[in-house]
């Protein structure tokens, strides 16, 4: 990737400047047989959506804080990037009544109630299906997105050196995120072109870089795995080999 790329959103860019038709997030998952594979413009096309509804319809702007309480899943990684290009703060797992914005999935729902401003509710649902209903205090993101514009540009520049994500103990900037990318992406090995296969949860840096920063950094991509273990030592050696990956890191 680009040198000079300095936050998560330039490395998308480069990813798209580079080979828009190569996979870029490939996510499974095991207890339910879901596959769902995207290339580098489809990627960015639903982050450019996120990022017009997170900037033109709830007002989102640089400095903001997003809760965002959901599993490793594509979904997540779009939403870790719109984040990244309005210049807003991903905060993994983190607190929503002390954040402006949160983002759930099912099983944060409860919780992410406590939050002051807007909710977005995620379904996690193959495909991307919508909720029967909305749930009650949540505007439904699949509802919500598709109508959203497919270019993205911020009404603000982004600062590189402002707070981009929380996940743990951990809070970086955009260009410590890059640089840190950057670094495991060596230490792992993912060159250009590499396919990294995660089964680690988002809930830590190490899951994170490994299931999105790490293989967006590199040139590379994902093989994004939630409900690993349903899948079993030998269906994991088959999904390695027919997924053509090049580091495994299942847990």
């Amino acid at each position: 990737m680009n040198a000079s790329d300095r936050t998560p959103a330039d490395l998308l860019r480069s990813a798209l400047a580079a080979d828009p038709a190569r996979p870029l997030v490939t996510f499974y998952d095991d207890a339910t047989g879901e596959r769902v594979e995207l290339s580098v413009a489809t990627f960015a096309n639903w982050v450019a959506k996120t990022a017009n509804l997170l900037q033109g319809e709830l007002s989102a702007s640089p400095g903001d804080r997003l809760a965002l309480l959901l599993p490793a899943h594509w979904q997540t990684a779009v939403w870790l990037l719109a984040c990244s290009s309005v210049g807003v703060t991903a905060e993994i797992g983190g607190d929503p009544a002390g954040a402006d914005y949160v983002v759930a999935g099912p099983e944060g729902l409860e919780a992410g109630l406590a939050c002051p401003g807007d909710r977005i509710a995620l379904s996690l649902a193959p495909l991307g299906r919508r909720f029967p209903q909305a749930p009650a205090g949540y505007a439904d993101y699949a509802v919500e997105v598709p109508s959203q514009g497919d270019r993205f540009a911020p009404f603000v520049p982004v600062d590189p050196g402002a707070s981009a994500l929380v996940v743990g103990d951990v809070e970086l900037t955009g260009l410590q995120l890059v640089e840190r990318a950057r670094t495991d992406a060596g230490e792992l090995g993912l060159t250009a072109g590499g396919r990294l296969l995660s089964g680690r949860p988002y809930d830590t840096w190490d899951g994170v870089s490994a299931g999105l920063y790490a293989p967006l950094a590199a040139g590379g991509s994902v093989v994004l795995c939630r409900n690993l273990a349903e899948l079993g030592a030998e269906g994991l050696a088959k999904r390695v080999e027919s997924e053509r990956v090049t580091v495994t890191l299942a847990g």
